[in-house]
C-alpha cells in the first residue's frame, strides 16, 4: 500500500488564504491600498518574512500590485466586467441597453432576496446610508448633476449586493458598477420628461425595496425589485417609440 507523502503547509499560505477571502468577500475593493508592511504583519500575529512572500504569491496570481515606495494594492481592474472601449458600445447601443435592463432585472432582484436573508447589523447600516443619498439626491431637483444622481443610485444598488453576502453576485455588480452609472445618466432625464410621475414612482420603490430588505421580507424585497426594474424598462420602451415618432415626423417634414 502506497501513501502520498503529507506537505507541511507554509505560514504564508495561511497569510494568502485570509488575504484571497477578504478580496472575494468584498472586504479589501479593487483598488485599495493594504495597510503597511509592519502594521499588517502585526494583525496577523506574523513575521514580515512571512507576509512578504505571501503578498509575492498573490502578485504572481494577479491579485495585488506592488507600487515601487507606495505599498500594496489590490489590482485596479478586479472584476471588471467590460473594457472601457465595450462600455461606451453599451451605452450606445439601444439593444444593448435593454439587455442590460433585463440582466439587471434576474441580478438585481436576487440580491435584493438575499440581502433581506443575510444582512447583518453593519450591513444594515451602509444601506441606509446609501438610501439616504439616494433620497437627498430627488430632494434636490436642480441643485444635484444627473452623475449625482447616478452614482448614489448605482451605489445603492452596490450596497445591495454586498449585503447579500454572495460573492459572484456582489463582483458582478461591482464589475457593471460603471456601466450601471452611466445607464442611469442616459437614461433618467427621458424618463422624467416621459412620465410626470416618475420621480415619485422611482423614491417610493426605493423606498419599499430598502423597507423590505431592511424588515427582512425577502421574497417582498424580489418583488419590489422586480417590478422596479419592469417599471424601468417600461418607461424606457415609450421613451424608444417617442423618439422613433419624432424621427419619422421630421423626417416626413423634411427635417
Amino acid at each position: 500500500m502506497g501513501f502520498d507523502q503529507v506537505r507541511q503547509r507554509r505560514l504564508s499560505d495561511d497569510i494568502v488564504e485570509q488575504l484571497e477571502g477578504m478580496i472575494l468577500e468584498g472586504t479589501l475593493k479593487s483598488g485599495e491600498r493594504l495597510p503597511a508592511e509592519r502594521a499588517l504583519a502585526e494583525q496577523f500575529g506574523v513575521s514580515r518574512p512571512s507576509l512578504r512572500e505571501a503578498i509575492q504569491k498573490l502578485t504572481a496570481k494577479g491579485l495585488l500590485i506592488s507600487r515601487q515606495g507606495g505599498g500594496n494594492y489590490v489590482v485596479e481592474n478586479l472584476g471588471s466586467t467590460f473594457s472601457d472601449p465595450l462600455l461606451h458600445l453599451l451605452e450606445s447601443n439601444p439593444d444593448a441597453q435593454r439587455d442590460l435592463l433585463e440582466f439587471r432585472h434576474t441580478l438585481e432582484a436576487s440580491c435584493a432576496y438575499y440581502a433581506a436573508l443575510r444582512a447583518t447589523d453593519v450591513d444594515r447600516e451602509r444601506l441606509r446610508a446609501a438610501f439616504d443619498l439616494l433620497q437627498d439626491c430627488y430632494s434636490r431637483v436642480g441643485e444635484v448633476s444627473r452623475a449625482e444622481e447616478g452614482a448614489a443610485d448605482a451605489s445603492f444598488h452596490l450596497a445591495i449586493a454586498e449585503a447579500s453576502h454572495n460573492a459572484v453576485l456582489l463582483h458582478t455588480i461591482r464589475g457593471l458598477f460603471d456601466l450601471l452609472k452611466r445607464n442611469v445618466v442616459t437614461n433618467i432625464g427621458g424618463m422624467y420628461k416621459q412620465r410626470t410621475e416618475t420621480r415619485d414612482m422611482l423614491i417610493s420603490q426605493h423606498r419599499e425595496l430598502y423597507l423590505a430588505i431592511i424588515e427582512g421580507r425577502a421574497e417582498g424585497a424580489r418583488e419590489v425589485a422586480s417590478r422596479h426594474l419592469l417599471y424601468v424598462q417600461e418607461v424606457l420602451e415609450e421613451v424608444r417609440q417617442q423618439v422613433q415618432r419624432t424621427a419619422r415626423a421630421e423626417r416626413r417634414n423634411g427635417i
